[in-house]
């Protein structure tokens, strides 16, 4: 079965967005600062009562369906096809962006706080993609394995394992098993941390054996998504009202692994099917992604010391990084043959375009 996944793609982007969001948040927490942001005299403290709800998935998210990515990539290519793919699409933008991109918004936030002016090398907020790139290396043996194993007794029972409700209970224990041995200070800090690296390795592992499992998987989050949901949403409220957001840090990938299976099912169910939309944002999402927070941080520059209301701020700063990105992205990076290939942007061939307006016409 080759067919696109575009509910996966749908997923990518909308991960990508919240990141956006969460990012212009930070900018009105009393401890922005403490992590490299733009900090504002005034703070919504409010905000984080929705970021912290998004926070045990938002991440993991992202690298499972990356792996499930990379499942669906390697049924039509040969390990040098993948590497050399995924160097073009992940590691070379990565490359870029923490040689040129993060410096800028490190010399944006040096000069607001009057800070020595340096060229500062850090992956920043790219660093996930780092992980990726690796986890692709780490572990192309497992998966050219298992493509070798397709339709054997061994992948039957696999899939009758991810098929089955109590699947969910198995990858508990795996996600809990890593918070308690790595023992991470804050469970929901992935970014350059060894917590991040390895849930996220677990996370893209996983995701990898979701794709390969099949439509029986899928079928099943399908059947019993309500149920996952409920679930996710009352460990919230918990963590939330009886833990005041700080639980014992095995209840968090308890959490994690609810919502994720949730919105898997949800997305399955109404977002896969193709788009104009979806064809714009798919290929939009990691160039705006690179280069938002260099707005972000200017955006803040501009609009924190003025009278706007903080409610205000908040929007204006999050208008600001989403536009100033996208410009950056339509008039440079889509019209610049090689500056698209820095920063993860391909021309579609005349083939593909026809093929999209193809389907573009049918969705319609």
């Amino acid at each position: 079965m080759t067919e696109r996944r575009y509910d996966i793609d749908w997923l990518r982007v909308i991960a990508i967005g919240l990141l956006l969001i969460y990012h212009a948040a930070i900018v009105f927490q009393p401890w922005g600062i403490l992590i490299g942001f733009i900090q504002s005299n005034e703070s919504l403290e409010w905000l984080w009562i929705p970021m912290a709800l998004m926070n045990v998935w938002r991440i993991p998210l992202l690298f499972f369906v990356s792996g499930m990515g990379v499942c669906f990539a390697i049924r039509k290519r040969s390990w040098r096809q993948l590497i050399s793919e995924r160097s073009r699409r992940i590691l070379l933008p990565f490359l870029v962006g923490v040689s040129l991109v993060v410096p800028l918004h490190v010399l944006i936030w040096q000069h607001y706080y009057s800070q020595e002016i340096t060229y500062s090398l850090s992956r920043g907020h790219l660093w996930f993609l780092g992980n990726i790139f690796a986890y692709v290396i780490l572990l192309l043996p497992l998966f050219y394995y298992l493509k070798l194993k397709v339709n054997t007794s061994f992948h039957q029972r696999l899939t009758s394992l991810m098929s089955h409700p109590l699947s969910l209970v198995l990858l508990i224990v795996l996600f809990v098993a890593e918070t308690l041995i790595v023992d991470p200070d804050t469970y929901e800090m992935y970014a350059l941390s060894w917590h991040g690296f390895y849930l996220g390795i677990l996370a893209f592992t996983i995701g990898f054996i979701m794709a390969y499992a099949g439509n029986d998987f899928w079928e099943s989050l399908l059947q019993w998504r309500w149920l996952y949901a409920g679930l996710a949403f009352s460990l919230y409220l918990v963590r939330l009202l009886v833990f005041e957001l700080y639980p014992p840090k095995y209840l968090y990938p308890v959490e994690t692994m609810t919502w994720i299976y949730a919105i898997l099912g949800f997305a399955y169910k109404y977002l896969n099917r193709p788009g104009p939309a979806l064809s714009y944002l798919s290929k939009a999402a990691y160039p705006v992604y690179i280069w938002h927070m260099v707005f972000l941080y200017a955006g803040a520059v501009i609009v924190l010391p003025g009278s706007l209301s903080t409610e205000l701020k908040f929007f204006m700063v999050t208008l600001i990084s989403l536009a100033g990105s996208v410009l950056v992205y339509e008039l440079l990076i889509k019209r610049i043959k090689y500056l698209g290939l820095l920063f993860g942007y391909s021309q579609p061939s005349e083939k593909k375009i026809n093929k999209q307006m193809e389907i573009s016409a049918v969705s319609l």
